[in-house]
């Protein structure tokens, strides 16, 4: 299981992009896209098809043999690292629970076109979800992990579709807490140029929110998750804490328990 998060010594990564404060320094650090468009070979390995395939484009990838989604469709944004085809873990426990799942590929990730940046994932996520609800119609559902809870909230907060439900895999409250947590001793937040405020995106989002920390975690601690989840509306809300778990290993702690218990929170 190839996860791949933050690289690097989160203090010297953010302090480099405090210090410059520069756009294409910030994205160097923040992002580490593989360029790599999916091999038919290791899409047939992993029992995926590209999703929403046009000439030189894609939008994501699926199961190659589409099961029956009673309780509708999952986007999933992936973490800062790899690509989409390094979570195909997420497709049988979702699928068990009656979810057609769509793991969103990024501008630049996996050999596609475009930017990085917030605004351009951003934009292109908002894209997938209305792509979704155009082809398989509501409930539709967002999950993010990690940098992709980042862009899952601002989706959300803004989505050109209904959204019935958001889960949050080890998120962050904004950006620059996550910057300040690491290197306290600078001013990070003034010098981000994507802020990624779930806590601002989510504010006015009416949907069921599950958040879902891990307890040991290094890069994200679990504190952002407590507090992104405090500033969400009393209604309509859960936290999971994943005991035992760090930023990349929390898949080896999350049993079927968890996800049945997620699932049949967010579910319409």
């Amino acid at each position: 299981m190839k996860r791949i998060l933050f690289h690097g010594s989160p203090g010297l990564i953010l302090a480099v992009v405090i210090l410059l404060g520069s756009c294409e320094v910030q994205n160097r650090f923040l992002y580490f896209p593989s360029a790599d468009r999916p091999p038919a070979r290791s899409l047939a390995a992993e029992n995926m098809r590209l999703w929403q395939e046009t000439s030189g484009d894609y939008r994501g990838l699926t199961a190659d043999c589409e099961a029956d989604a009673p309780h509708g469709t999952i986007v999933l944004f992936h973490g800062n690292g790899g690509t989409a085809l390094d979570r195909g873990f997420y497709l049988p426990p979702l699928m068990r629970r009656g979810f057609r799942v769509i793991l969103a590929e990024y501008p630049r990730y996996g050999g596609r076109p475009g930017r990085l940046g917030e605004e351009a994932l951003v934009a292109d996520g908002r894209e997938t979800v209305g792509w979704a609800y155009a082809q398989y119609g509501r409930p539709v559902y967002l999950l993010g992990e990690s940098l992709g809870a980042g862009v899952a909230a601002a989706v959300a907060g803004k989505s050109p579709v209904p959204i019935a439900g958001v889960i949050l895999m080890t998120p962050w409250d904004t950006l620059a807490d996550v910057a300040r947590t690491q290197v306290p001793f600078l001013p990070a937040g003034l010098f981000l140029t994507d802020t990624y405020d779930s806590i601002g995106n989510l504010r006015l989002f009416k949907g069921k929110i599950a958040v879902i920390g891990a307890e040991r975690d290094g890069i994200i601690p679990v504190g952002h998750a407590r507090r992104l989840y405090a500033s969400l509306p009393e209604v309509r809300k859960r936290l999971w804490v994943i005991r035992g778990a760090g930023h990349n290993d929390w898949p080896l702690y999350a049993g079927a328990s968890l996800w049945e218990e997620v699932t049949n929170f967010v579910k319409e």
